[in-house]
């Protein structure tokens, strides 16, 4: 088990428009403002299609399972870790049925907006990664 206290610095607010992408967007508002480690501390908004994975096994490394549609949805809550530069996301939708989601990947286009909320920290996040799942690099 890891804990670390960290203070919060700036609140970053990221407002994507209709027709961007998630996580394309989230990326370039982490290069364009230089973050190198922060929290995602929530994001809402709708989309038009969605692409995210989720773990498909007990072992490690385990086996992904990568899901991608073509459909309305609500963004109920993206969250995760900026580390080094690099986006680490989650994102959970909604339909008129069912909630789902898993990691977020490159292909939830924007229906009408997304807002997400970012906390920069004055922390080293590498040690969050050295079993080295989160492979992101930005682009």
């Amino acid at each position: 088990m890891k804990v670390v206290r960290v203070p919060f610095g700036n609140a970053v607010l990221v407002r994507l428009n209709p027709g961007d992408d998630v996580l394309e967007g989230l990326r370039a508002a982490v290069r364009e403002n230089n973050i190198k480690n922060a929290v995602i501390l929530a994001g809402v908004g709708s989309v038009i299609s969605h692409h995210f994975h989720v773990i498909a096994s007990t072992v490690n490394p385990p086996k992904e399972y990568f899901t991608k549609g073509e459909a309305a949805a609500d963004i109920l809550n993206l969250n995760g870790m900026i580390i080094n530069g690099r986006v680490h996301a989650h994102i959970t939708f909604s339909n008129e049925k069912v909630a789902y989601g898993g990691h977020l990947e490159k292909g939830c286009e924007v229906l009408t907006f997304s807002a997400i909320t970012l906390a920069e920290v004055d922390a080293d996040f590498d040690q969050w990664d050295s079993i080295g799942y989160i492979e992101e690099l930005v682009q």
